[in-house]
């Protein structure tokens, strides 16, 4: 392509830095509120998509790692959560400090970099510490605590890592208490009063013990997404299982099929009947890439035509499935070339990139020599809808792709 435009990427990652909560928190929380220890790593596997580790005793022999301390959990920062700038085959299953972790990863201004490096304009972060839905508060002990948790990580996403030093070119993304929809709802309309238009959750609630989207426990929540022009962004890995086939099976296999989750999560949604309820939602899957969409879109439709009668969906699901994934689902890709050749069959419209910066899968610093190699077959308008267009859009960023008080709101 002679030009390519600049990316709005809707999947990236920060790791934060070891002061979000220390700084934010009361004090009587210091000593149970999330802190980096610094430690030795005496165990680690992952293996049938559970990650195992276990923390040394500080002075311990063994490989030296940062830890995330809170109340009984010991979480490692690791190789995989900030792998970019290290060869394919040097990234192992490893703790490490952040003194070995590329800058960008926890650094603003080092991001920005490594975004200019990348052909990357703005992008859209998911969370480390707290998980990609912020489950690590949902199954803390303390929900006072918990809830103290997860407004501190928005703040600091507001105010820090998408504060004025990012220019606009770092898009926030908020957490919700999910023990409590009301409260949801309540985090939700008081990040989207301060112009966040997104926030994660968890592709299949159930698997952390949670109320499945079929019940109307949630609908606080969708309401108050609804109304505000919040999107839903799922990650893979959100329901803190990743797919896989037996307690054996190597992490290879689940990284195969990592898209698995977005598939049942989609039928899930669009079997719901929200949408119908909820006629403005919106939901987006990070890192679940597109090529399997188009084959679940048509045996949606062919069942709820023929099996709806018994099917448990004729009285709420009012159209076809297929209509309701154009109007209200997107599917983001870094890597998808099957995908790409049928795009006809998902929609230009509904489909996002990203760079999943800093993690093992990153196409960083080469996202744009990706993009247009599989996007070379495509007309310049649908590349720039794909690339920016549709993220400009949905997040309500400004006509320049970035965040800011000048955003326009949800009629915008």
């Amino acid at each position: 392509m002679e030009t390519f435009p600049k990316i709005i990427s809707v999947d990236d990652h920060t790791v934060e830095p070891p002061n979000v909560w220390r700084d934010r928190l009361p004090s009587q929380y210091q000593d149970t509120g999330p802190r980096i220890v610094r430690a030795p790593v005496k165990e680690m596997s992952f293996v049938g998509g559970k990650f195992a580790p276990k923390m040394g005793a500080v002075g311990d022999d063994g490989p030296i790692a940062d830890w995330w301390v809170y109340e009984d959990l010991h979480r490692p920062l690791t190789r995989l959560d900030t792998a970019v700038g290290y060869a394919r085959d040097d990234i192992k299953l490893e703790g490490i400090t952040y003194e070995q972790m590329r800058p960008g990863s926890f650094s603003v201004p080092d991001r920005l970099a490594d975004m200019d490096v990348n052909h990357v304009q703005s992008a859209l972060c998911f969370p480390t510490f707290p998980r990609f839905c912020g489950q690590t508060f949902t199954e803390a002990k303390d929900r006072e605590l918990g809830l103290l948790g997860v407004r501190a990580y928005n703040d600091w996403m507001v105010e820090e890592w998408c504060g004025p030093q990012a220019r606009g070119r770092l898009i926030p993304l908020g957490l919700v208490p999910l023990w409590d929809a009301e409260l949801a709802a309540a985090e939700v309309r008081r990040n989207a009063a301060r112009g966040v238009r997104a926030v994660c959750f968890s592709e299949i609630p159930p698997h952390l013990g949670l109320p499945s989207i079929h019940t109307d426990y949630w609908d606080p929540f969708l309401r108050a997404c609804d109304e505000t022009g919040t999107v839903i962004a799922m990650h893979i890995g959100s329901s803190s299982k990743m797919p896989s086939t037996s307690a054996d099976a190597p992490p290879a296999v689940g990284s195969t099929i990592t898209f698995a989750n977005c598939c049942f999560s989609m039928v899930d949604w669009l079997m719901s009947g929200k949408f119908d309820r909820f006629p403005d939602l919106k939901i987006m899957y990070a890192e679940g890439q597109i090529g399997w969409i188009p084959y679940v879109l048509e045996r949606a439709d062919v069942v709820w035509e023929e099996n709806r009668g018994w099917g448990g969906v004729a009285d709420k699901v009012l159209r076809p499935p297929s209509e309701l994934f154009t109007e209200h689902i997107y599917g983001c890709f870094f890597d998808d070339a099957f995908g790409l050749t049928n795009l006809d069959a998902i929609g230009a419209g509904n489909v996002l990139y990203e760079t999943d910066y800093p993690h093992s899968d990153s196409t960083w610093p080469k996202s744009r020599e990706v993009g247009e190699s599989q996007m070379g077959h495509l007309a310049p308008d649908v590349v720039e809808r794909i690339v920016r267009g549709n993220a400009i859009s949905l997040l309500g960023l400004t006509g320049e792709g970035l965040w800011g008080p000048s955003a326009p709101g949800p009629e915008g």
